[in-house]
């Protein structure tokens, strides 16, 4: 411890030392070294930038850009050319002989295929999640479309989820571009070109297609302008066409707007349909319509589900306007038509194909060159029942209800006003019930059943006739223009067979028919009991008409032979009987009808007549060799079987008349 008077030692400092001052000059030269060296830095980085893009391949990318589509369609992507890109804020993506291979079951390797292939990407949409291509230009594009197993399409691919990106396509040019596409299944294989059309203005300019080709087995052609294909991406937006396309002989030009038209999901054209037959429908589309001839159809066409609509058309058929509205279910097993139509002017001979024959040729009348050489042949034939057989198949393939009306039929040798027809076929089994035709002032009902589920066609009809005026039904008979009287009867057959005159040659069943109170010339009846002198009588001075008392024909119908149990007409001039057959399968005539004027006459022969011949050229001839036989005419009146027994009560001579048989002229 220290004293405290030891003496006190005062504590060494040293002194702070401070730098000189560093003079201006000497400090920016220090500096200067590294601006340079920075300086450097960065016009090397800038050098190797540029000889990176001198240098760069961007073939580099072709191998992660196929391996990237092709995880995420199921499909390869080959870029067999160079891939390169214009920089810029938007780039230009440059790749040639591009081609994507095809589904797995194709026999076809790729389903498209270019040339070259630009697309334009812009940057800045990728910041949100969008991927937008201003611009994609193809040049020589190949696209293969083909339905494959269960209706696949190749077009389906297994694509994995996008991620968050959104693609956004606007414009799309396509040179000398070719469309494949193959059906093998309906035997349908076309090939289209497609041209962008030159139209810089526009963001989305429409394309020209043009081919030909095989649709249904059918040689097709197509020519036509539609949206641009970029229009195809989506579904739910209208994608609008003005084709025309010809398969066949059937024409067809559309215009209008489709939805997704790779699956025909929904459309709304107008349609105008052409062809020089209904029934060439049937290998396009499936639908089994008789025979037609020549028409133009133009109406409305849209889809709705499974149901196809044809509505509000009008057109011709032949020589026959038709108008209507007609729509096709094709989610059941077969095909379902049902149609309401309608004709103000109904050319008979239109309907020839229902029955298995050939609409009227020349003169004015419309027919194909087929259907016209079978009219032809037909005319020349020495038979006159429609022979034709029905397709069967065409019946079980395909349901229908279909109602017809016709407020006015045009038949010079028929005496038809009008028509309503109702038409139903479900399970091969077709139904005409009612098919009624005006006649001659009075009404002709038909009730028709066709049974095609086996290879026979089973058919039951039934036709009644009420108050047909007997002049209409005998137009071209001079004699008969002013004649008064209403006709009626029945008809009802079982048959079997696959055309109309094999039905009719087997049918089983009765024919019956009337006629009530009337008048008719009386010189026709004097020559129908080739009485001479009234003959002359009338010649010289004036016609005049007698009553008529009745007529009354009452046949059985076996295995195509109608034979006569009674016939009879009843005036008060004369009293026609008659008897004999009918074949409808020979279509021959053997008919003897026996006159008894009820006058006395020196010169009246009183000899049968024979109706007889073929049904296309029949002749009614006196039989010369039982002239003057008058044991031939002493069949008694009570031997007719009802009804016609009612003749019975008349007297053969002069004396009071008496009414029969006007049951079915009611």
């Amino acid at each position: 411890m220290a004293s405290p008077d030891a003496p006190t030692v005062a504590p060494k400092v040293h002194p702070v030392s401070t730098p000189p001052a560093t003079p201006p000059t000497r400090q920016v030269a220090r500096s200067w070294p590294r601006v340079r060296l920075a300086w450097w830095v960065l016009g090397a980085l800038a050098l190797a930038i540029v000889l990176l893009l001198l240098l760069w391949d961007w073939n580099w990318f072709k191998g992660p850009l196929e391996r990237r589509v092709h995880a995420a369609t199921g499909r390869e992507l080959e870029i067999a050319g160079d891939l390169d890109v214009e920089l810029g804020w938007t780039p230009t993506v440059r790749a040639e002989r591009v081609r994507f291979s095809n589904a797995d079951w194709s026999e076809a390797r790729d389903m498209a295929q270019a040339e070259r292939v630009e697309i334009d990407l812009a940057l800045w949409p990728l910041l949100s999640g969008t991927v937008r291509l201003p611009g994609i230009r193809l040049q020589r594009p190949v696209l293969r479309l083909e339905t494959g197993p269960e209706g696949r399409g190749n077009w389906r691919l297994d694509t994995t989820p996008g991620g968050r990106f959104h693609t956004e396509f606007r414009r799309i040019e396509i040179d000398a571009g070719r469309l494949h596409f193959l059906d093998a299944g309906r035997d349908t294989d076309i090939e289209v070109s497609v041209q962008t059309v030159d139209d810089a203005a526009s963001p989305s300019p429409p394309i020209v297609v043009e081919g030909q080709g095989r649709w249904q087995g059918n040689a097709f052609a197509l020519e036509g302008r539609a949206d641009s294909p970029l229009d195809l991406r989506d579904a739910d937006s209208p994608y609008r066409i003005d084709a025309r396309a010809t398969a066949g002989a059937t024409r067809a030009h559309a215009q209008g707007t489709l939805l997704d038209p790779l699956r025909l999901r929904g459309f709304d054209l107008q349609l105008a349909l052409a062809g020089r037959d209904l029934a060439d429908l049937y290998p396009l589309i499936g639908l089994a319509i008789p025979p037609t001839p020549p028409y133009t159809l133009d109406g409305r066409f849209t889809r709705k589900g499974t149901v196809w609509h044809y509505d509000d058309f009008k057109g011709k058929v032949g020589d026959s306007d038709l108008s209507g509205d007609a729509n096709v279910d094709t989610a059941g097993e077969r095909p379902y038509l049902r149609a309401n139509l309608q004709s103000s002017r109904l050319d008979f001979d239109d309907l020839a194909g229902f029955v298995g024959g050939a609409p009227q040729a020349g003169g004015g009348e419309t027919a194909n060159p087929e259907q016209a050489r079978e009219a032809a042949a037909q005319a020349a034939r020495t038979r006159v029942l429609p022979d034709t057989p029905y397709r069967l198949d065409k019946l079980r393939t395909m349901d229908a209800d279909v109602r017809l009306k016709a407020d006015r039929i045009n038949a010079p040798r028929l005496p038809l006003d009008d028509m309503v027809a109702h038409l139903l076929l479900e399970d091969g089994v077709l139904r005409l019930d009612p098919l009624d035709f005006g006649v001659a002032n009075g009404q002709l009902r038909t009730t028709l059943l066709m049974d095609a589920r086996e290879d026979t066609l089973r058919t039951r009809a039934d036709i009644q006739a009420r108050g047909l005026d007997l002049a209409q039904l005998l137009p071209t008979v001079e004699l008969a223009s002013n004649a008064i009287g209403k006709v009626g009867g029945q008809l009802r057959i079982d048959t079997t067979g696959n055309s109309v005159a094999d039905m009719l040659g087997r049918g089983d069943g009765e024919v019956l028919v009337g006629m009530g109170r009337g008048s008719i010339s009386n010189l026709l009846m004097e020559m129908a009991g080739i009485d001479l002198a009234e003959i002359i009588k009338f010649e010289l001075t004036e016609d005049r008409m007698i009553p008529v008392r009745c007529a009354f024909g009452d046949f059985d119908l076996e295995d195509g032979v109608m034979t006569a149990n009674s016939l009879a007409f009843d005036t008060t001039d004369t009293l026609l009987l008659g008897e004999g057959t009918i074949d409808l399968r020979q279509e021959r005539l053997d008919l003897t009808i026996r006159p008894r004027p009820k006058d006395r006459s020196l010169l009246s022969l009183r000899a049968p007549l024979k109706l007889d011949g073929s049904f296309r050229s029949p002749s009614i001839r006196p039989d010369i060799g039982a002239l003057g036989l008058r044991g031939a005419i002493a069949l008694a009146l009570g031997s007719i079987t009802p009804p016609a027994a009612l003749l019975a009560t008349i007297e053969t001579g002069p004396g009071e008349d008496s009414g029969c048989g006007g049951q079915y002229a009611k």
